[in-house]
């Protein structure tokens, strides 16, 4: 049983949420204003934030800084904004995902169910076999590992502080070296579904992970650009 953390100041709102994920066999807590929120996740330590931008005291923004800083639980922020500008501030500040309000219960649920379901697959891939080998135990490329069992990625033998999201597509970009991949592709590998918007959502995680692994973010030599493709690592 997964435990999800709702934040929202609209209290129908948030009865509507938590009775669908309940119905859906999940553990759910609330809270109301972002102080709440960051006690409630630091307490509970949930396997999934649902994290609205506008909230009283401290805003949903200001909320995923500072536990993004702390923890690696993933975010799917909700928010009543629809400029392109604020989706990008809350990629950038860590989130996993973003939604615009209104949306159907239909949509939110099934990208609650694929951040879930792409992090608990993520840990299990070699714990459930025996016969795993190393090789896809450990991902390892010139100054890059990823152990996918401890869920970490080193460069040069320091550990990297990487978000899920920004974990998962540089793993399954490592384990596909040198294919090129489109961002709808990237969208519906790694967030395990496509929506509207998405090519904006993947630049932003690969332009954060060049900031991390490359010597030089501006002139790339791993996580390529295809000109009119997509991306590719290259080995």
């Amino acid at each position: 049983m997964n435990k999800i953390l709702i934040v929202d100041d609209d209290k129908n709102l948030l009865e509507v949420i938590k009775y669908n994920l309940v119905n859906d066999g999940h553990l759910v807590v609330l809270a109301e204003n972002g102080t709440q929120a960051v006690e409630m996740a630091r307490q509970e330590k949930p396997d999934l934030i649902i994290l609205d931008v506008m909230l009283p005291g401290i805003d949903g923004f200001e909320v995923c800084r500072i536990l993004r800083k702390e923890m690696s639980v993933p975010i799917l922020m909700l928010s009543a904004k629809t400029d392109e500008i604020d989706k990008v501030v809350g990629l950038e500040l860590g989130a996993d995902d973003y939604i615009t309000k209104p949306f159907s219960v239909r949509e939110l649920m099934a990208r609650v169910r694929a951040t879930l379901r792409r992090r608990q697959s993520i840990g299990q891939q070699s714990l459930s076999n025996t016969e795993e080998t190393k090789s896809n135990i450990i991902l390892k490329s010139q100054d890059i590992e990823i152990d996918i069992v401890r869920h970490q990625v080193s460069l040069k033998g320091s550990v990297l502080n990487l978000t899920p999201k920004e974990f998962e597509l540089l793993a399954f970009l490592m384990r596909s070296k040198g294919q090129v991949f489109s961002r709808e592709q990237l969208m519906e590998k790694v967030w395990g579904y496509t929506f509207d918007g998405s090519k904006r959502t993947v630049d932003v995680h690969i332009r954060w992970l060049r900031q991390k692994i490359e010597d030089n973010p501006e002139n790339p030599k791993l996580l390529v650009t295809v000109i009119g493709f997509g991306y590719k690592f290259e080995s």
